[in-house]
């Protein structure tokens, strides 16, 4: 799959590109939706014989156009999601900057510069993605903005039972400690990546090493607590418990920012300082403040026994 990075006003034109099929969205998370849209544009491309693309936005334009804080928290980051598109077979993957002169584009200017001018023949959308100034453009529009030049197709909403599948139910199931229930949504397990770190290294000293996990970009993480979960490192998979939480058993004080810690089972490897990725599976239960050190430990061995019972009868 080629990246191809576009800051507004870009210089491509039509002859640059390949005729291609197009799926346009945020793309915040890729979930089954998502999925839909894109697999979709993949396979008109395949059958009108064009190159597949999906066109999507960084950063965020909630955070651009002043309509959240600062920064949000994502289900994929950027990387996770030119990951994910990778695993899909999409052709190209054009981010486009999202900056207050980008949005401030007409309708009309979005579908000339970005869609005619990058030559696409065939655009793919959910049926209520908007484009343009204000979002004045819609799918219903498209047909009259596409100057004839290309075709398009609308996504209708997929559901899980009565509930539309969106980035919006994903993490709000992410901030409740839903785990178990995204891959529903969005078709795998939500996963999470750092560096590892060293920490107060308590946990070796109770016969419970973790890894002390630094994510890498603005995750949502789930709330603090115990997961059972599967961690990724130097391409292998390995099961244990991580906790997410303030280790009130320890600290009188709360830090700034929950610590999310991984004891990995029958692992004794030194990963200071790799990349690693946290798989999240099932929570276990919610973070407790012990009586001592014995109480910690007896609870730590119940964790550990209750994930273990868990990826014996979920092993992938």
């Amino acid at each position: 799959m080629e990246v191809i990075h576009i800051q507004h006003p870009h210089n491509i034109e039509k002859n640059d590109m390949p005729e291609m099929a197009i799926a346009l969205g945020y793309f915040d998370g890729v979930h089954r939706g998502h999925q839909k849209v894109i697999l979709q544009a993949k396979a008109i491309a395949g059958q009108k014989g064009l190159k597949s693309a999906v066109m999507t936005f960084d950063p965020h334009p909630s955070v651009v156009l002043g309509k959240s804080v600062q920064h949000i928290e994502y289900i994929t980051p950027l990387q996770d999601k030119i990951s994910i598109m990778a695993n899909l077979g999409v052709d190209y993957l054009f981010v486009v900057h999202f900056s207050r002169e980008f949005a401030n584009l007409l309708p009309q200017e979005f579908v000339d510069q970005y869609l005619i001018a990058l030559n696409a023949k065939h655009v793919v959308a959910g049926f209520d993605y908007s484009y343009g100034r204000m979002g004045r453009g819609t799918m219903e529009t498209l047909l009259f903005h596409s100057r004839g030049q290309f075709e398009y197709s609308v996504i209708e909403k997929l559901s899980n039972g009565d509930e539309k599948i969106s980035s919006t139910l994903i993490r709000k199931y992410i901030r409740e400690g839903k785990t178990g229930e995204l891959p529903e949504l969005l078709g795998r397990h939500y996963t999470t990546s750092g560096v590892v770190v060293h920490g107060d290294k308590r946990g070796r000293t109770i016969g419970f090493p973790t890894a002390n996990i630094d994510l890498i970009d603005e995750y949502i993480i789930p709330p603090v607590g115990v997961y059972s979960v599967r961690l990724l490192t130097d391409g292998k998979w390995h099961e244990g418990v991580c906790n997410v939480g303030y280790k009130p058993t320890f600290n009188k004080e709360k830090g700034d920012k929950p610590s999310v810690e991984v004891h990995i089972f029958d692992f004794s490897e030194d990963i200071y300082g790799r990349k690693v990725t946290v798989e999240w599976h099932r929570h276990l239960r919610s973070e407790q403040k012990f009586s001592g050190v014995q109480e910690l430990i007896g609870q730590i061995g119940k964790d550990k026994q209750q994930a273990l019972q868990y990826f014996e009868k979920n092993r992938v």
